[in-house]
């Protein structure tokens, strides 16, 4: 019951949590927690095949009609999510009444290298962004010797 809301997760690869809700009325909203391709519950997990924004939007609208839902009434889009929430808008502006966009951030170049570059969260978290680039490198390693 109550009039549909869809919350999109940041990321790219978080996922929703039960805490996601929590955004929203529940005396007002029917809230639709989308774990995007490859996230949280959606299998197969971490994959990128076919991860992309277009094929995210077509999955937002698939969604929307799967459930019967005419329009959405709210969609609230965190992160990542932003990006996705403005593009399926974009895409589908008959669908959404409206937008709630939250620690916006719209993937540009400058944006994502404060955030996962070292001249940005880097200088604020020298300790930890050493410890999450260091995991990166050692990903980026073993991918490489698989491939070869």
């Amino acid at each position: 019951d109550g009039v549909p809301a869809l919350f999109l997760h940041g990321g790219p690869g978080a996922g929703c949590a039960r805490r996601h809700a929590g955004f929203f009325d529940p005396t007002h909203y029917r809230v639709v927690l989308f774990d995007q391709r490859g996230c949280g519950k959606s299998t197969p997990r971490g994959s990128l095949e076919g991860n992309d924004t277009p094929s995210l939007v077509a999955d937002c609208e698939a969604l929307r009609r799967h459930l019967g839902i005419e329009t959405w009434d709210l969609v609230l889009g965190g992160s990542w999510g932003v990006t996705l929430a403005l593009a399926y808008a974009a895409r589908h502006p008959t669908k959404v009444s409206a937008l709630v966009l939250r620690a916006v951030c719209l993937m540009r170049t400058k944006e994502v290298l404060w955030l996962f570059g070292d001249r940005g969260i880097g200088r604020l978290i020298p300790d930890g962004f050493h410890a999450y680039s260091s995991a990166c490198d050692t990903e980026r390693t073993q991918q490489q010797q698989q491939q070869q």
